[in-house]
Formats: C-alpha cells, structure tokens, sequence
C-alpha cells in the first residue's frame, strides 16, 4: 500500500478528519467541490473512512483511534444519523438510508478489532483463498 495513488489518498482522508474524531461530507460538495469531505461527523461516513485506512494498513495511526473512539462515544442504543449519506440525484434528492448508520459501525469496529487482536480480517482471509485458488490453477495449468 506505499503506491502515490494510495499514501495521497490516505493523507486526504487525514487531513478531512474532524476535531471530535469523525468524518463527514456534506451535500453541498456537490455543488462545491471545495467542500468536498467536509462535513459534521456521521456514524457511516466515519466507518467509511476508518475501513478505507485500514485496508491500507493504518490500522495503529491516532487517525483511526480516534475514528474509533468518534465510533463508541457517540453510540447510544445505535448511531442516530441527522445528515443524509446517501445521494438519489445529486442536487434533486438525497437518501437516508436507516441500516447505514448500524451497519458499517459494526463493521468498522469488528475491522479494528480483529486488527487490535492479531487475527485477519475476513476480507484479508477472502483475498488469501482466492490467491491460493488461483496458485492452484496455474500449477495445473502447467501440469496439463
């Protein structure tokens, strides 16, 4: 994950994190490119950009400690998202989606905790068999 493309993306996704530990966007960005991941805090677009630096390896930078702690102080019987997330039309109608807000926290913090854990993520486990799968089939594809 050292690619240009990458440690940029990484470096963008810091530098949107908001002083309570979140991430946000705002749906103005699309018709001001300037506010593009600005934004209060939401439960979802945190587990977004908490998933994103964790499937780059950033799983021990403070960015994501404090995207986690964002994730756990503000749970009260669920995240309540008051910000849309979701984008219909972009600058006709914007969506809610309820399962967001529940979904990708779980996600996110099962994510990190396996990480804080030495264990894999499922993901990581998923890319490892099809890797071998792949092996397997070159092996006989020679052996033909």
């Amino acid at each position: 994950m050292d690619a240009p493309y990458v440690r940029k993306a990484v470096e963008w996704l810091i530098s949107c994190q908001n002083s309570d530990g979140g991430w946000g966007e705002t749906c103005a960005s699309y018709d001001d490119t300037s506010l593009a991941g600005s934004g209060a805090s939401t439960a979802s677009q945190t587990s977004w950009a908490l998933m994103a630096l964790m499937a780059t390896g950033e799983w021990r930078n403070s960015a994501v400690r404090n995207g986690v702690r964002y994730l756990t102080e503000s749970y009260c019987n669920g995240w309540d998202e008051k910000h849309f997330t979701g984008t219909g039309f972009p600058r006709v109608f914007y969506l809610r989606y309820h399962g967001y807000s529940l979904f990708f926290p779980v996600w996110a913090l099962a994510i990190y905790s396996r990480y804080l854990n030495g264990k894999a993520t499922v993901q990581e486990n998923v890319r490892e068999k099809q890797f071998c799968r792949m092996l397997d089939w070159i092996k006989d594809t020679r052996n033909a």
